[in-house]
């Protein structure tokens, strides 16, 4: 489940990012922070969106940068960030991304799994709501918590 994947410590809220690259790493350090992933598993998503674009951009204003689980991710979980100003990600049906969810997955099992548990939390528009409303982490954790 959703809760079982992230926390507090993996939530990010208006983070003030340069650009896209600059996002996507200030997002994904929550997860190397907390021992979610090794460097190289950041590097890696950056080097697949710069030689073949963002395709980790899936839907209007909203990324989940991710990489193969053999590029260093050491756990299953997902960090959830938002940006202070929406940023351009070079997807023009979907950019500006002002929302980033880090997902991390240590087979392909469990990352469709994940992915299947993210996509639920996705489709509610009050979800984006309320992250835009959210003073802090541990808000965001007693919504997710509610679900």
């Amino acid at each position: 489940m959703l809760k079982d994947l992230t926390s507090e410590k993996l939530i990010r809220l208006n983070i003030d990012a340069k650009d896209w690259e600059d996002a996507v790493r200030q997002a994904a350090d929550a997860l190397l922070q907390n021992g979610k992933i090794k460097s190289s598993y950041i590097e890696t998503i950056i080097k697949t969106a710069k030689e073949g674009g963002p395709y980790f951009v899936l839907t209007k204003h909203v990324a989940l940068p991710h990489a193969r689980p053999e590029a260093g991710a050491i756990e299953s979980a997902i960090g959830i960030a938002t940006l202070k100003e929406p940023v351009v990600f070079g997807n023009k049906e979907n950019d500006p991304v002002k929302y980033l969810f880090c997902l991390s997955a240590l087979d392909n099992e469990s990352h469709i799994n994940t992915l299947a548990d993210l996509t639920g939390l996705l489709e509610h528009k009050k979800f984006y709501e309320f992250l835009d409303q959210a003073k802090d982490a541990s808000e965001v954790m007693q919504y997710i918590k509610n679900l």
